[in-house]
């Protein structure tokens, strides 16, 4: 690792950034999520599904049980905790040493999730819940702080902001510090400005367009946009399973535009797309 490399330290994972834009990849836990909701709601099928895509070339896996879609209602705590814990445990045994994320909002699940081997919570109220910070302190672990405008429930009835990038960027400053109060390292944090949550079109265009001003706030940044519905609105495909042409320029948009890290679901078309993007985005080391 060269002297100064920017990194991501996760427990015992530490990811290099700015080399090639990691691959985060997403398996959901749930009956109802936006895109694949109950195809993998079965621990068995969830763990050969996170397996899968870490053959595939995804440097982290993320499991998530509660569906923060657009109108989703929030999942109880037992619920969470009885769809989560057993994916995370049986990848930890069939793909040991792939880095596991968490996602969850929920201090209860976080401890859980780490206890099972997770090493990132993927935080999308951002640790405002002061215990999930405190948690992530005490285990070493990551996190990812994401912007969202209220509830899922209720985010995208009618979102507006006066200046949605330099609202964005000022909350994630905010809950950068918050973290860094709460003993978390800033190198163990990543941020995300949370496309889709609380957010229009023109928002979430304009958010992709400033990830360099959300690089400078110092943290990893990462960007999800996979299969979304300002996909389906921009190219006229409703079923978020057929967005992968629209998710891959968005992955390769964001990696032109220094994002560290893509959330996806489609995993090995992503990694190739990005072995291109990369190519001609990132400064070789000579």
């Amino acid at each position: 690792m060269a002297d100064g490399a920017r990194v991501w330290v996760c427990r015992d994972a530490t990811f290099t950034l700015g080399e090639r834009t990691l691959v985060m990849g997403i398996v959901n836990v749930t009956p109802d999520s936006f895109s694949d909701g109950a195809m993998f709601a079965t621990a068995d099928d969830a763990v050969a599904h996170g397996a899968r895509l870490a053959d595939e070339g995804a440097d982290l896996v993320d499991v998530g049980g509660e569906s923060t879609r657009p109108g989703s209602d929030a999942v109880e705590v037992v619920e969470e905790l009885r769809r989560v814990v057993p994916v995370i445990e049986g990848l930890a045994r069939a793909r040991p040493g792939t880095p596991i994320s968490v996602d969850t909002r929920k201090p209860e699940v976080a401890v859980a999730a780490l206890d099972a081997g997770a090493c990132v919570v993927n935080d999308i109220s951002a640790g405002r819940d002061a215990k999930v910070l405190e948690i992530v302190e005490r285990a070493g672990a990551g996190i990812v702080l994401m912007h969202m405008l209220g509830e899922p429930k209720t985010m995208q009835d009618d979102p507006r902001y006066d200046d949605v990038v330099a609202e964005v960027n000022e909350f994630l400053r905010e809950r950068i510090e918050a973290a860094v109060f709460a003993g978390i390292p800033e190198e163990r944090i990543c941020i995300d400005p949370g496309i889709g949550f609380g957010k229009t079109v023109d928002h979430n265009l304009a958010l992709l367009r400033a990830v360099p001003a959300l690089r400078m706030l110092g943290a990893a940044v990462m960007v999800g946009a996979s299969r979304k519905g300002f996909i389906g609105t921009l190219t006229g495909v409703e079923d978020p399973a057929a967005r992968l042409e629209g998710s891959l320029a968005l992955a390769v948009l964001a990696a032109a535009h220094g994002a560290d890290l893509v959330r996806v679901h489609d995993v090995e078309a992503t990694v190739r797309a990005l072995k291109v993007a990369d190519a001609v985005v990132r400064e070789p080391t000579l």
